[in-house]
């Protein structure tokens, strides 16, 4: 059999990308929660020296670490024309015929090699009625045995030309703002397709609670994601997940927009990249990463039940995260560079009553110090009116110190400010005519989802102005 065991959690993104691509495309697997099996967590320790990360995947004995879908894609053989299973040995020569011929015109397929597989010779032997005749092919598990190159290409359909569909409008980002532009649109009566590089949802998605969105007095990250996904859905907009963009062509008013997976093409663009976490910079962070640094209490907080923990920064995201690790975490330490914190007065009146919250003030952080088993045990902050520095121990740390703009891929396409944040101008048009842009990754943007469906709305706007011309 395909042996695959899929060692995540449900709060996951990354591994919610993942399954929902895996079983898109047929896969079997076997689902194992880290949260509720120790032993799981122990082994993505093992296979990761030491880093507790997920989605971890292994697949007939060997693993793959958080996995793109187009790493899955190769490894599994998935492609348009289905699911290409290449069943061999490396002293075969059909089978080498074969493995280029595939190769040579760019087919993702999975060989496995019946000399190290009993269960793969059985396999050909029962397809083949005994005899074992390699290579034997399956395509969506119609078997093909020792097929020619002629053959391989009429079945794959190789000399079909390839017919592109063009979109109304192409969404990269599928957060809040993404979704909200593609509701818009979609109801606007135009072809809608949303191109997300991992999950539904942005960083929403990874907020265990939010408070303050109309409508909801309380309402999880996700779930509200998972509303406005279907909605989105509901109104006909297609969504791929797992799509990475890599470059962006603009040929006379169609935009190609080339993604590790596929190309696309559509007369308009709205860029709803959203941003990711900020990081330190100091010693022993890029090393620690995954062994006890971490950007994501949703994400990665389980890992710490009963254990304490440093959460770092004095905003919104950091009071808020540390409150919410403060529920199942023996203790937690915040970590402030100045002597006041900057959240809203919501989330500093809070602190008080919350009995394993303890708080550092005035400390700037200096230095990530790792055990002799190369995980996190400490983090050196020196205080900024002695001058002393001290250890503040604990199994891990989180950083919350504010976000960074994805627009890197976008640096000789359109306009940025210094900070890496798009220019626009109007109805969110950005300095290329029929692009625009939305959400967090816009300049002058609120990092608040309510701000952010706004910010779709106004994208909609834009590009429907521009489209009816």
């Amino acid at each position: 059999m395909n042996d695959i065991k899929f060692y995540g959690a449900d709060w996951c993104p990354d591994c919610r990308r993942a399954k929902s691509y895996l079983k898109e495309n047929g896969i079997d697997f076997e689902f194992v929660d880290v949260d509720l099996d120790e032993e799981a967590t122990k082994r993505v320790e093992s296979i990761n020296n030491g880093k507790r990360i997920i989605p971890t995947i292994i697949i007939n004995e060997r693993s793959y670490t958080n996995p793109d879908n187009s790493v899955l894609a190769s490894v599994l053989g998935i492609n348009k024309q289905g699911v290409i299973q290449l069943y061999g040995a490396d002293w075969c020569p059909d089978c080498r015929r074969a493995k280029s011929y595939l190769k040579d015109n760019e087919i993702n397929f999975q060989f496995i090699d019946v000399d190290e597989h009993d269960w793969a010779t059985t396999k050909v032997e029962k397809i083949n009625n005994g005899k074992r005749i390699i290579p034997t092919i399956l395509i969506n598990n119609v078997a093909y045995t020792n097929p020619d190159n002629a053959y391989l290409r009429d079945i794959l359909k190789l000399d079909a030309e390839k017919q592109t569909k063009t979109y109304d409008t192409i969404i990269i980002g599928g957060g809040a703002a993404g979704l909200t532009t593609s509701i818009y649109a979609q109801r606007d009566r135009f072809d809608t397709l949303i191109l997300e590089k991992s999950t539904i949802g942005g960083n929403a998605f990874l907020t265990e609670k939010i408070e303050n969105y109309p409508g909801f007095q309380n309402i999880s990250g996700p779930a509200l994601m998972e509303k406005m996904e279907e909605q989105a859905k509901v109104y006909g907009a297609e969504i791929k997940t797992g799509e990475e963009v890599t470059d962006i062509v603009n040929r006379d008013r169609i935009f190609q927009v080339k993604t590790k997976l596929d190309t696309y093409s559509a007369r308009s663009l709205v860029l709803a990249t959203g941003s990711t976490y900020r990081r330190l910079n100091i010693p022993g962070e890029e090393d620690l990463i995954g062994s006890g640094v971490h950007f994501c209490a949703t994400c990665d907080g389980a890992f710490y039940r009963d254990r304490e923990v440093i959460v770092i920064g004095g905003g919104n995201s950091a009071l808020e995260e540390g409150i919410f690790l403060s529920g199942f975490c023996k203790k937690v330490k915040i970590v402030n560079r100045s002597q006041e914190f900057s959240a809203s007065k919501t989330y500093v009146e809070k602190l008080p009553a919350i009995d394993n919250i303890e708080t550092f003030m005035d400390k700037t952080s200096v230095e990530f110090v790792a055990d002799e088993k190369g995980l996190f045990k400490a983090l050196k902050v020196k205080d900024n009116n002695s001058g002393e520095e001290e250890l503040i121990s604990a199994d891990g740390v989180f950083i919350f110190i504010g976000l960074i703009p994805n627009t890197t891929s976008f640096q000789e396409f359109i306009d940025l400010n210094e900070k890496g944040f798009i220019k626009t101008t109007g109805l969110a048009q950005t300095s290329v005519d029929g692009v625009f842009a939305a959400g967090d990754c816009r300049e002058g943007a609120i990092a608040q989802v309510a701000a952010a469906t706004g910010e779709g709305v106004l994208a909609s706007y834009g590009l429907r102005s521009y489209l009816k011309e």
